[in-house]
C-alpha cells in the first residue's frame, strides 16, 4: 500500500492484541486497508522504516518508542514520531473483540497537532544545600555530599554527634523556625538555643576538658540538663567568646539552594512540597532515596507555567471582605496565598495539578498547560471517531501521566485489561478535571466520564472534585439523563482498579453530540455544553435546585430592608449584579453569577440571601429586577436624587440628633446634592459647627 501522507504503523504484539484491519481502515476512513504488522519491533521493522517520510508517523506501540526512535535517527529520518498505546489500553482485554471502535478513537487522537508551548519559570541552583536535623545523621550526609555540593548543616539535636576535625562547611545549632521558598531560593529561619556557637567556637576543647559536670562533649553543645551553671566553660573559652549563657535568642535567616531535612517534623507541611526540598525523615533508607533526587537538582531548570490568573473576575475579595477562597482550600503546595482582594500565585512553587482552575467558580485561574481548548479537542475527536466506529457507552478515563498510567498498563497485563468502551486520557493531574470538562464530554457524547486517581490524590483533591462532581450530576439528572454519569475512582492495585472500571453501568447518552469547542473560558464552556444537553434533555427541568458552593444561582433580596444603596453592585466580580440609570433599581444577571456571597458580605442592611440553583432556560441570560423604589424628589428643584426609603430612614436616624434639630437643617437632607449648597449660602445666618467654642486646651 502506498504510504498515506500520515504513515500509520499497526502492531498485533505477535498477535496477542488482535485487530481487524477492514474495519479499522473504515472507522479510520483510510483509503483501501490499513497493514497490520505482527512482530513491526523486530521482523518488520523495514515496514516501518520504509513508512517515513516528510509528514509524522503514528506508531500503535508505546513500548517500544525508545527502538523506533534509535532506528529512524540510524536510517537518517527526520520524520516526527507519534506514538499511542493500542496494546494495554484495547488489544490487551477481556473484550479484546469487540476494541476495535476504541482502537480507532485512540489513534485518531493521537493524530491532532502537537499542543503549542507555554512560557516556561525558570529555576536556578548552584549547589548550595542545608542539611537540618540531628547531627548525628546530618553530619555523616554532610560528610558524604561536600564533595559535590556546597554544603552547611544546622544541628537540632547533638546528642551523638561529633564535630569533623577539619571545617569544611559550615555548622550551626539551633531550633528551627520555618523554611520557605523553592529550587534555589530557600531561605530557612533558625533560633539559636544553646550557650555556644558553634560559628563562633574554634573547637579547641578548652571546654570539654573545663567542665566539671562532662556536659560538653565533642559536638560543642552543652548539655543543659546537666549543667550546674559553674560557668568554668566560659572562662576557658576566654577571648574567643564563643560561649554566652545571657545570649538572647534571635532569629537568624540564610539562603541555600537545596534542603535535606532529616527531623521528625518537616518545616515544609505542604502535601506536595517544593523542587529542592526533601524531608526523608530519621529513616535511613528513606534517606539514601531522597539524597540522589536532590543532588541531581544543580544546574538551570525550567518547567511550564501552569496556570494563567485573571485578576479582574477573580472572586476572592471587594474592599477588604473575603469571598471566594477555593483555589486557596485546594492548593496543596503552598503556591496560592491571599494578596488583599486579590490571590497571588507563585509560579516557581505551582505543580500544574489543575486543581485550583477546577475550583474556581468565575474561571479567573485556568490551567494554561495542557489548555483546555487542547484537551478538548482530543475529547472531541476521541469520541466523534469511536461513535462513528459502531462504539455505544462510551466512558472517558482520566488519568495521570505517573503513578496512574504505569496502573492501567499493568491492569492490561495482569488483570482482565480494560473493557472495549473505556477509553483512557491522559493528563497532567486527576484534579485538573472539572465540571466544565466532565459536562463537555458528556455533550459530545460519552456515557461516563471516570477520573482514576491514587489514594493520596483523593486525600488532597478528592473533596474538591467530587463536589463539582455532584453539582455536574445533580444537573444531568433533573435533565433527564438516566443514571450515574460521573465517577471519581481510587486505586491503588490492579484489584481497585478493576472492580472500579468493570462495575461502570451504562448511563444515559445525549441524542446528538455536540460540535461546539471548549474555550478557554470557564464560563464559556460551561455555557456552551449546558445549553447543549438541555437542547437534547429527556425531561428538562426549568430550575435545578444545586447543593451549597455550586457555581451557579439566584439572589434573593429582601425589599423591606434593602435601601438600594448599590454597595452590592460595586462588590460583584462577575457582573451579575446591574446599575439602571433610569430608574432606582437593582437589576440581577444569573448567568454571570458565581455565588462568590461578596455582595451578601458587603450589604451594609444584610438583604441579600444566596441561592444556589440552575436555571435551564434563556431567562438565565436575561437581567431581572430584584428590587426597585419610588424615586424621592429634591424637596427645591424637584430633581430625583435617591429614593424615598433611602431619604426616610436617613431622617428617622438624624432628626434626634443636634446638629439636626432645626427644620432647615433636617429639610435639606431632602435636597439633591446641588440645591444642598446652594440652601447652605442663601442660609449664612444659620448656627453651624463653626460656631460652637472650641474648648480650652
Amino acid at each position: 500500500m502506498t504510504p498515506d501522507p500520515r504513515p500509520l504503523k499497526v502492531c498485533t504484539c505477535n498477535r496477542t492484541a488482535p485487530v481487524d484491519a477492514g474495519a479499522l481502515a473504515t472507522a479510520l476512513g483510510a483509503q483501501g486497508t490499513v497493514t497490520v504488522h505482527h512482530a513491526l519491533c523486530r521482523n518488520d521493522v523495514n515496514a516501518f522504516v520504509d513508512a517515513l517520510g516528510g509528514d509524522d508517523c503514528v506508531v500503535a506501540c508505546t513500548q517500544e518508542s525508545a527502538l523506533f526512535r534509535e532506528v529512524a535517527g540510524q536510517a537518517g529520518r527526520a520524520t516526527p514520531l507519534r506514538f499511542v498505546n493500542i496494546r494495554e489500553a484495547a488489544g490487551w482485554s477481556a473484550e479484546q473483540r469487540t476494541a476495535t471502535p476504541k482502537i480507532a478513537a485512540l489513534i485518531a487522537a493521537a493524530t491532532l497537532p502537537e499542543a503549542e508551548p507555554v512560557p516556561g519559570v525558570s529555576f536556578a541552583s548552584s549547589g548550595s544545600m542545608l542539611v537540618i536535623g540531628p547531627g548525628a545523621a546530618a553530619l555523616p550526609w554532610a560528610e558524604r555530599l561536600a564533595a559535590d555540593l556546597d554544603v552547611s548543616v544546622l544541628i537540632t539535636d547533638a546528642r551523638g554527634a561529633e564535630l569533623p576535625i577539619e571545617r569544611r562547611y559550615p555548622v550551626w545549632s539551633g531550633t528551627p523556625v520555618k523554611a520557605t521558598g523553592f529550587l534555589g531560593r530557600f531561605e530557612v529561619t533558625w533560633r539559636q538555643s544553646n550557650p555556644i556557637d558553634l560559628e563562633a567556637c574554634t573547637r579547641c576543647g578548652a571546654c570539654v576538658r573545663a567542665c566539671p559536670e562532662h556536659a560538653i562533649d565533642w559536638s560543642f553543645q552543652i548539655d543543659l540538663d546537666r549543667c550546674q551553671s559553674h560557668r568554668a566553660c566560659v572562662k576557658a573559652c576566654g577571648d574567643v567568646n564563643a560561649i554566652d549563657f545571657d545570649r538572647a535568642s534571635e532569629d537568624r535567616t540564610e539562603r541555600f539552594d537545596l534542603v535535606l531535612d532529616l527531623g521528625d517534623t518537616p518545616l515544609i507541611r505542604t502535601p506536595q512540597t517544593p523542587f529542592g526540598y526533601a524531608a526523608p525523615g530519621r529513616d535511613p533508607l528513606d534517606q539514601a532515596l531522597a539524597v540522589p533526587g536532590l543532588v541531581k537538582l544543580v544546574g538551570e531548570f525550567e518547567k511550564p507555567r501552569f496556570f494563567v490568573y485573571d485578576e479582574r473576575i477573580c472572586a476572592h475579595g471587594r474592599s477588604a471582605k473575603t469571598g471566594c477562597t477555593k483555589c486557596l482550600d485546594v492548593c496543596s503546595t503552598g503556591a496560592i496565598t491571599s494578596a488583599g482582594d486579590k490571590v497571588r500565585v507563585e509560579p516557581h512553587l505551582c505543580l500544574g495539578c489543575g486543581g485550583c482552575a477546577t475550583a474556581c467558580p468565575s474561571g479567573a485561574l485556568t490551567h494554561a498547560w495542557p489548555r483546555v481548548p487542547d484537551l478538548g479537542a482530543r475529547l472531541k475527536r476521541l469520541l466523534t471517531t469511536y461513535r462513528a466506529a459502531g462504539g455505544r457507552d462510551a466512558v472517558v478515563l482520566f488519568h495521570s501521566a505517573e503513578a496512574s498510567r504505569d496502573l492501567l498498563l499493568r491492569l492490561g497485563r495482569q488483570g482482565r485489561g480494560l473493557p472495549a468502551r473505556v477509553m483512557p486520557i491522559e493528563v497532567h493531574h486527576p484534579a485538573a478535571v472539572g465540571i466544565d470538562i466532565a459536562l463537555a464530554a458528556i455533550a459530545y457524547g460519552a456515557s461516563q466520564v471516570a477520573v482514576l486517581a491514587t489514594s493520596d490524590e483523593h486525600e488532597e483533591y478528592g473533596a474538591s472534585s467530587q463536589a463539582q462532581f455532584a453539582v455536574a450530576q445533580t444537573i444531568l439528572a433533573a435533565l433527564g439523563y438516566q443514571g450515574a454519569h460521573l465517577h471519581w475512582c481510587t486505586a491503588d492495585d490492579i484489584p481497585a482498579l478493576d472492580r472500579a472500571v468493570w462495575s461502570l453501568a451504562p448511563a444515559a447518552t445525549v441524542a446528538r453530540a455536540a460540535t461546539f469547542n471548549l474555550s478557554p473560558q470557564k464560563r464559556t464552556t460551561l455555557e456552551f455544553a449546558i445549553d447543549h444537553l438541555v437542547q437534547h434533555a429527556p425531561t428538562p427541568q426549568a430550575i435545578v435546585p444545586l447543593p451549597a458552593g455550586a457555581p451557579y444561582g439566584a439572589l434573593v433580596v429582601n425589599a423591606d430592608t434593602c435601601t438600594l444603596c448599590k454597595a452590592c453592585i460595586g462588590a460583584c466580580p462577575a457582573s451579575a449584579l446591574l446599575d439602571d440609570a433610569e430608574h432606582p433599581r437593582l437589576r440581577f444577571l444569573e448567568a454571570n453569577c458565581v455565588q462568590c456571597g461578596l455582595c451578601a458580605t458587603t450589604c451594609p442592611e444584610q438583604a441579600i440571601t444566596l441561592v444556589p440553583r440552575l436555571l435551564t432556560g434563556p431567562e438565565r441570560r436575561q437581567p431581572v429586577v430584584l428590587n426597585e423604589a419610588q424615586p424621592f424628589d429634591c424637596v427645591r428643584c424637584a430633581k430625583p436624587f435617591g429614593t424615598k426609603q433611602m431619604v426616610d430612614n436617613m431622617i428617622g436616624r438624624l432628626a434626634a440628633h443636634s446638629m439636626f434639630a432645626g427644620g432647615a437643617a433636617l429639610r435639606r437632607l431632602q435636597m439633591c446634592a446641588d440645591c444642598r449648597v446652594v440652601d447652605m449660602m442663601e442660609n449664612r445666618t444659620e448656627a453651624s459647627i463653626h460656631d460652637v467654642p472650641r474648648r480650652p486646651s
